[in-house]
């Protein structure tokens, strides 16, 4: 009976394909393989076979499609062997000068079927018969006068004998950056002008990978994690999409540099901490020299003085809201601004518009930290030239302690971690956060124990600032390891009491506990421990030793006293603690 036949048990698409040729032989015994077919001598890899005959028509079985045109009054045919499963057979085809004018016919699928690469072989077989691209040319332009292909011809002619240079045309917006991790490339960002593409760099130490592209096209959430926001983002002008952040600088937070090649990364500085703020600092004061930006009544503002040092694209950049500075501090205790020069401290001057005790308020809710058992970084508050208020000078505790350091360190902030983005950081939960480091901490029960008491500390501080970008993962690995020996939960960073600042003073905890952002009371953390799979008997006496240590460590706050402080700076400090005392008091 008329048809095509396959045993049940057969792939039926794949049976058809194996035997396309075969099958348009039985049912077009008059027609010729031409296009692409028939230079592969089947059909093509998206399942079309391309026939030329007595009339135009389509037809699909299956997943073949046999496209077949009307073939030239006088073709030029030769004869081919195919064989499949069930044996050779002997296909007329178009011969080698015939495809090469089929390659140029208007507005023909046949013609689209022949790839760039089909027609330069065809070229070179045409010239190696008749001996040079002339002789080439003549001899299809006869074939094509025979069948008044003439456009044809002029096509086959121009290639043959008038072929363009080949010139390759790039997207000038599209650029490659290379990514470092402690000066050692670990890949490259790409942007072709409409999306990113990051590449691992291949051969290299074993190291833990520190970037990940979650979802394809978009720029990794641990680089957008690094990128200047807020103050920086403004203060960089025209720098304010993704592509010209990162062309803007070079270094980073989390060791990462980033420029167009090898060279200018190994050119930059380091950033190891030689010197430690504990050396220059003495009951919360700094001692050392301040060497960085001031202001003058005569010249530009302080704010566009600290501005200004971010024109060179070596000084590092940093990510917040909050105006800051990245520093250097030398063995010899001068604090300068690290442009070329290791990158150990950020500076946070004080704020305008009644923020002036910002750098204060943060000492003191780091001060409190400390005390009541939270990690925390080294700090110190430093009196600024010509009478600006005093500034906080934080260390970093993201950074190798001395040369001859062997780790591997990254932060990862949490909207990293959680695949966010930086203007989602409010929207994500503690709880949220507990099941990130349950996945991801080496020592989640001490480290969910942390995030306890860190997030109990933010409410008896009325800290409405805790979002997610203000909480971190440290990883630390050593080269030769292909994950992170160590991953924990980043100490405390910018914490400070966010009421008593204008506009602030009905503030609201950042990130909800239990779906709440006010009025917590001690069954809302034990029911965020039952969560996160800690002990209650655990997560009791967490609460309570901090309870306890809260009292003395509110006492034991002292601004110090050589600092000079305006009045309302003296009053936001007292009205600090003062809050913090009575959260204490009204805690159950």
């Amino acid at each position: 009976m008329r048809g095509i036949y396959a045993d049940a048990c057969d792939d039926i698409d794949r049976t058809v394909l194996a035997h396309a040729v075969r099958i348009a032989r039985y049912l077009y015994p008059k027609a010729y393989l031409s296009g692409a077919s028939a230079i592969l001598l089947g059909p093509t890899p998206d399942g079309r076979l391309y026939l030329s005959g007595q009339r135009v028509q389509r037809t699909r079985i299956r997943s073949l499609e046999i496209v077949q045109n009307r073939a030239p009054a006088r073709p030029s045919v030769a004869s081919a062997a195919v064989a499949d499963s069930l044996g050779e057979l002997s296909v007329p085809v178009s011969a080698i000068r015939q495809r090469f004018l089929e390659a140029f016919r208007l507005r023909s699928e046949h013609a689209a079927s022949i790839e760039a690469l089909m027609r330069e072989a065809l070229a070179a077989r045409l010239v190696e018969e008749f001996g040079d691209p002339k002789a080439a040319s003549d001899a299809v332009w006869a074939l094509a006068r025979e069948n008044e292909w003439y456009r044809e011809g002029a096509g086959a002619e121009k290639f043959l004998l008038h072929r363009p240079a080949a010139i390759e045309v790039r997207n000038a917006a599209a650029f490659d950056l290379v990514v470092a991790w402690h000066g050692a490339p670990i890949g490259t960002l790409a942007h072709d002008g409409f999306e990113w593409r990051w590449s691992a760099a291949k051969g290299g130490p074993v190291l833990p990978p520190v970037v990940r592209q979650t979802v394809p096209g978009k720029l990794p959430p641990f680089i957008v994690s690094l990128l200047p926001e807020g103050w920086l983002q403004s203060v960089l002008k025209d720098q304010r999409d993704e592509r010209a952040l990162l062309r803007s600088g070079k270094r980073y937070m989390s060791n990462i540099t980033v420029a167009g090649n090898a060279d200018e990364i190994a050119r930059l500085p380091a950033d190891v901490l030689t010197t430690r703020l504990t050396a220059f600092s003495r009951d919360g004061l700094f001692t050392g020299t301040y060497a960085g930006p001031g202001r003058s009544a005569i010249e530009r503002d302080f704010e566009h003085r600290l501005a200004a040092l971010f024109a060179d694209a070596e000084t590092p950049r940093l990510s917040g809201v909050q105006i800051k500075a990245p520093m250097g501090l030398d063995a010899a205790g001068r604090l300068a601004p690290s442009v070329g020069s290791p990158f150990t401290h950020i500076l946070k001057p004080a704020g305008t518009s009644g923020f002036e005790a910002l750098p204060l308020i943060e000492w003191i809710g780091l001060a409190l930290a400390r005390a009541i058992g939270l990690p925390a970084p080294e700090n110190a508050l430093i009196p600024m030239p010509d009478g600006m208020p005093p500034a906080l000078l934080v260390e970093r505790f993201d950074i190798r302690a001395q040369p001859d350091d062997a780790r591997w360190i990254a932060m990862e902030d949490m909207c990293s971690v959680l695949d966010l983005e930086p203007q989602q950081k409010y929207t994500g939960t503690i709880e949220r956060v507990a099941r990130a480091v349950r996945a991801l901490s080496t020592a989640p029960e001490e480290d969910l124990l942390i995030l306890l008491r860190r997030a109990l500390f933010a409410w008896l501080i009325a800290d409405g600032d805790m979002h997610l970008k203000n909480m971190a993962l440290l990883k630390t690995a050593h080269e030769g390891e292909a994950a992170f020996g160590s991953v924990r939960l980043a100490p405390v960073y910018d914490t400070q009491t966010t009421r008593v600042f204008p506009g602030l003073e009905h503030d609201r905890m950042a990130l909800k506990l239990g779906g709440r952002d006010e009025g917590l009371r001690r069954a809302d953390f034990m029911a965020l421990a039952a969560l996160a799979g800690i002990r209650a008997a655990d997560a009791d006496g967490a609460i309570s030793d901090l309870l306890a240590r809260f009292p003395a460590a509110l006492d034991a706050v002292a601004v110090p006293a050589p600092l000079v402080l305006s009045a309302e700076a003296r009053v936001a400090a007292a009205k600090t603690l003062g809050l913090c005392r009575a959260r204490l008091a009204a805690f159950a």
